[in-house]
């Protein structure tokens, strides 16, 4: 049986990338680029009448701009959409709009960059059209603050849609909570962005993770985009250590790495978490985290974006509880 054709509408005002990316991503036989549009108006009429599996969007446009844009066509029309973009911190406003990935944009210049950005723009579209698209939820403050344990932590680990349900779940957790420690595949430079951004959002001290920082309560730790993070015992306290080293499970960094690290450092005094993401990176280290006596939930398939690594986690039997997204924060301070 031949699988059918992902469906790809390329939304950018640039002609020129628009032919080339186009030209690049059909170059895959799953994928079929069945039109271009040059604004959000031109793909409102072409989604109509061509009607794509995913749309992939540039974020600065003549008369409207993508975030705008992702606001008001996904409550119509719920489809995937992988963001395109120069450098910069509004992507995680178009993931906040319910967007389901982002790219950073290549320069046109580079064909090397360029090469590696039709290559991940590829691996982008596979995943992203099995991907369920979210709309923001509204987060509520868990009211309790509990006893602060210096020697409890927090690790947590997703890929595809974890940037907002890290998000969610941090916007819920009071100032008390025990120190936590992320992994987010994220490219690097995004990496610091989303920390920074989760900084001023939230009540914990966030920042993007550098080694010897120390895992304390009210604060939480952003693996860098291009490092492995592990954590490691001082006495009654942790710290990190941050490192390049090749990619595991296709990632760096890599969640089984710091469970990894967390059930041999920690062992019953940590909690892992594995949120929605494509692949089975963490499932190994969580199951290794349970087995050392901490507690491990996994996000259920209804609030995933892509039910990918916690399905994994919890079919290898890591999981001792599977919650929806808005009861992970209750179960994290209960």
């Amino acid at each position: 049986m031949v699988e059918k054709k992902i469906k790809v509408l390329i939304v950018d005002d640039s002609i020129l990338f628009r032919e080339i990316m186009s030209r690049g991503i059909s170059s895959d036989p799953a994928i079929d680029v069945v039109a271009t549009a040059v604004d959000p108006f031109d793909a409102r009429d072409k989604i109509l009448q061509f009607r794509p599996d995913l749309m992939t969007c540039d974020i600065q446009m003549p008369k409207m701009n993508g975030i705008e844009f992702i606001k008001r066509l996904l409550p119509q029309y719920p489809l995937p959409v992988i963001v395109v973009s120069t450098v910069s911190d509004v992507v995680f406003e178009a993931l906040n709009a319910g967007a389901v990935d982002f790219i950073a944009k290549p320069s046109m210049q580079s064909k090397t960059g360029m090469d590696s950005f039709i290559k991940e723009m590829i691996s982008k579209i596979k995943i992203a059209a099995k991907a369920q698209v979210k709309t923001a939820e509204p987060t509520t403050p868990v009211q309790e603050n509990p006893k602060v344990h210096s020697d409890r932590i927090i690790a947590i680990g997703a890929s595809t849609g974890g940037t907002e349900a890290i998000a969610y779940i941090l916007k819920s957790l009071p100032p008390t909570t025990p120190g936590i420690v992320i992994v987010q595949h994220i490219p690097p430079v995004f990496s610091k962005m989303f920390a920074d951004r989760l900084n001023n959002t939230t009540q914990l001290q966030v920042k993007e993770a550098e080694t010897g920082d120390r895992i304390e309560a009210g604060k939480a730790l952003v693996a860098p985009g291009d490092r492995h993070m592990v954590i490691k015992r001082t006495g009654d306290n942790y710290q990190v250590e941050c490192y390049k080293g090749d990619k595991v499970n296709g990632h760096c960094p890599s969640v089984d790495v710091l469970f990894e690290s967390v059930a041999k450092e920690a062992g019953d005094k940590a909690t892992g978490i594995i949120l929605t993401g494509m692949g089975y990176d963490g499932a190994k280290g969580l199951l290794a985290m349970k087995r050392k006596g901490a507690l491990t939930i996994g996000q259920d398939e209804k609030s995933c974006v892509v039910y990918g690594m916690p399905k994994v986690a919890f079919e290898i039997g890591a999981v001792n509880k599977q919650v929806p997204l808005e009861y992970i924060p209750r179960a994290i301070i209960s």
